[in-house]
């Protein structure tokens, strides 16, 4: 699939190992659904590119050796399965190559300051030593660190915006020591819940109800803008869509997604930075069908080509 557009585009990396572990579920399935769609119908403008996949060194920069370890192997099953997955080899090869799109994607957008894109999920949830709520390794923790590693002329400031329903505990517990690092987490639910620190300049916000959702964001969106952020790698959860099966909150409609996907571009273009998406939660069952959520995911990858 990668490699199907050309031309002076936006980056999507996918790879189809991204999809090689054996459990079906929607984090382990929809990168492959979402690709098939673009093939099937594209968006201008958008060209897949298969990223190179970490290998445990580089992981090892975030995650606990042990941890490692045990998803590489499987043992201690407990540990290699504390992701919420059934172990196999093939997660291993699907999260190595998975994290090393969101990695590339982030060094794309702040060594150029245009977006792109990685159809991953699964991160925020990881920590140091174990994973939790679907997430095995935290990719986006690992595309900071790998950003800051960046020869530069200047301290960077990384912008972490993370609309997923469930709150990015893991990521923050990850990142929240890093100099220049500033996480802005809007949620539905309390799973993964943290406190930041006294002084810090991250926050946390649940939304109850979805009347406040968008004024939330573009509040946020506000009193960041003007800062000067040298990457916003943001993780666009669907699951807050009322018709997730997982997280959802009556009231955020699909209208309701696309105005968020407007107003994280739009802010991302007056303040002249380059966004690295992911693609996080977004469930099917109940109203939510395989179509539907991948329509979602597509919403991002457009209101960032528009933008770009």
């Amino acid at each position: 699939m990668p490699g199907a557009y050309h031309g002076s585009h936006m980056k999507v990396f996918y790879s189809d190992v991204f999809v090689a572990a054996g459990e079906e579920f929607d984090t382990t399935r929809k990168a492959a659904w979402i690709a098939e769609s673009l093939g099937a119908r594209a968006i201008a403008g958008t060209e897949l590119v298969e990223p190179a996949p970490l290998v445990a060194a580089q992981l090892e920069v975030v995650h606990a050796p042990a941890y490692v370890r045990a998803v590489q192997t499987g043992e201690p099953r407990s540990l290699a399965e504390s992701n919420g997955f059934r172990w196999d080899a093939g997660l291993w090869t699907a999260v190595c190559a998975s994290n090393g799109g969101v990695v590339e994607a982030a060094l794309h957008a702040a060594k150029t300051g245009s977006h792109a894109g990685a159809l991953s999920s699964g991160l925020h949830h990881a920590r140091h030593a174990t994973g939790g709520g679907f997430c095995t390794f935290n990719g986006i923790a690992l595309a900071v660190r790998t950003v800051m590693g960046l020869e530069r002329e200047h301290s960077r400031r990384i912008l972490i915006l993370d609309l997923d329903a469930h709150c990015g505990g893991g990521t923050y517990s990850l990142v929240r020591d890093i100099p220049g690092v500033v996480q802005a987490d809007i949620s539905v639910c309390k799973t993964d819940f943290y406190q930041p620190g006294s002084g810090s300049s991250s926050t946390l916000e649940i939304i109850a109800l979805a009347a406040d959702y968008l004024p939330t964001l573009a509040a946020r969106l506000d009193a960041l803008a003007g800062e000067p952020f040298d990457l916003l790698i943001y993780n666009a959860g669907m699951d807050p869509h009322e018709d997730s099966a997982i997280g959802g909150l009556k009231g955020i409609t699909t209208a309701v997604i696309a105005e968020r996907e407007r107003l994280v571009f739009d802010w991302a273009q007056r303040n002249h930075v380059g966004v690295a998406f992911t693609l996080a939660g977004g469930y099917t069952g109940g109203r939510l069908d395989q179509a539907g959520l991948v329509q979602l995911h597509r919403l991002t990858i457009g209101a960032a080509i528009q933008r770009d």
